[in-house]
């Protein structure tokens, strides 16, 4: 058996984390794997095959910017991979993020329409049912729902919003019944089947966290150390709740560290806030989430954040706002959950399980990971599901 998972990048973030767990599984099941990627990668155990150059992604970039041309450039590319795919002839397609400036969707999907493969698309966030929007919560919009137009994420831009909701549901239309669609959490799963996807085959699959690697190594820092970790920090993520969180919260006696910041933001941070830049190495994350006495996650837009996993595999607990899926991610003895922009109550929250450590334990936030969200059992319940779609 022959898997092919096409995503923006290869074992790099966690939805390039996720992709390679699943590949790893398919390999120690006998089936070969090769991964598809756009943009960026880290060593992998798949084969890897690069859509496309730097180059490409600029020039893709610029379209989207100023002609709202997302998922429309990087033809040449695009028609490579095609080319690839052909070669290969996998028996399952595994779809992940599709857009972010490297790969022409329309061309892909036109192609998938004319071969028997089944296909499979984790989504990993609302894009694929929206006229653009990765989510629809900033600012509140549920234009999806009927037809996106005049979308006001865009407002005095040059938009083509309603074009893209339109191509999109009839190229997806091609699939008919070889389409298998995969939210990562139930709070996306509500709105897909809210969503001109509602007709789809549906499995609900949690993303699964590496528990061998994301482990409890102990030991947490002296003065209790309040964690937050992003691919990138922006308004979306919370970052101006952490500068909010510091006047709350005595320095004297917490600290605040904020991981995944660009230099200029490391630079602008108020005194009391530690950054640490983007990284990937998973062994400093570690050190970070096992050091830390609480992750706190004040996203404002969000499906089913992986650094949320990763800290309770370190056995760190997770206060998270009423966002997306964040909160299924742990039950009330391994997290707090506060209403969105609340951050007197995510204050008190973080006081709250400083003291009672009895309560929030390593232990028990390991067990959470374990139990639930281990790549194992995720990565097995999608080489279930390939079986099911191969042998119905």
């Amino acid at each position: 058996m022959k898997l092919l998972q096409i995503n923006v990048t290869a074992n790099w973030g966690s939805h390039g984390r996720i992709a390679e767990g699943i590949g790893q599984e398919a390999m120690a099941r006998g089936w070969d794997s090769t991964i598809a990627y756009g943009r960026y990668m880290n060593s992998s155990q798949s084969r890897m095959i690069r859509v496309g150059t730097q180059f490409d992604v600029y020039a893709h970039y610029v379209r989207h910017r100023f002609l709202d041309g997302e998922g429309f450039g990087s033809k040449k590319a695009t028609l490579r991979l095609l080319a690839e795919i052909d070669l290969l002839a996998p028996d399952i397609i595994q779809l992940h993020i599709i857009h972010g400036h490297w790969l022409n969707y329309p061309l892909l999907f036109k192609y998938l329409a004319t071969i028997s493969t089944p296909v499979v698309w984790t989504l990993h966030d609302c894009w694929a049912f929206t006229g653009g929007c990765p989510y629809f919560e900033l600012p509140p919009c549920d234009k999806w729902k009927t037809r996106c137009e005049n979308c006001p994420a865009k407002h005095g831009k040059i938009t083509q919003t309603a074009k893209h909701f339109a191509d999109r549901q009839k190229l997806i239309s091609g699939f008919g019944d070889r389409l298998t669609i995969v939210p990562v959490s139930r709070w996306l799963d509500r709105y897909v089947g809210e969503s001109f996807l509602k007709d789809y085959r549906r499995v609900m699959i949690h993303n699964g966290v590496d528990t061998a690697r994301f482990r409890v190594i102990g030991p947490k820092t002296k003065k209790p150390l309040v964690l937050g970790v992003a691919n990138f920090w922006d308004c979306r993520k919370g970052l101006s709740d952490f500068f909010d969180l510091r006047k709350r919260l005595d320095p004297h006696n917490v600290q605040i560290a904020l991981v995944g910041l660009s230099r200029s933001q490391i630079k602008s941070l108020p005194k009391g806030i530690y950054g640490v830049p983007k990284t990937q190495d998973i062994r400093k994350l570690v050190q970070l989430y096992n050091s830390a006495a609480v992750l706190a996650n004040p996203t404002y837009a969000d499906n089913f954040p992986s650094v949320n996993l990763e800290a309770l595999a370190c056995g760190t607990p997770v206060i998270t706002y009423r966002t997306g899926g964040s909160p299924e991610a742990f039950d009330p003895d391994t997290g707090i959950v506060v209403d969105k922009g609340n951050v007197d109550a995510m204050a008190n929250a973080i006081l709250s399980v400083i003291d009672d450590p009895a309560k929030y334990t390593s232990a028990t936030c390991r067990r959470r990971a374990e139990t639930n969200f281990s790549n194992d059992l995720q990565s097995g319940q999608y080489l279930s599901l390939y079986t099911s779609l191969l042998h119905p």
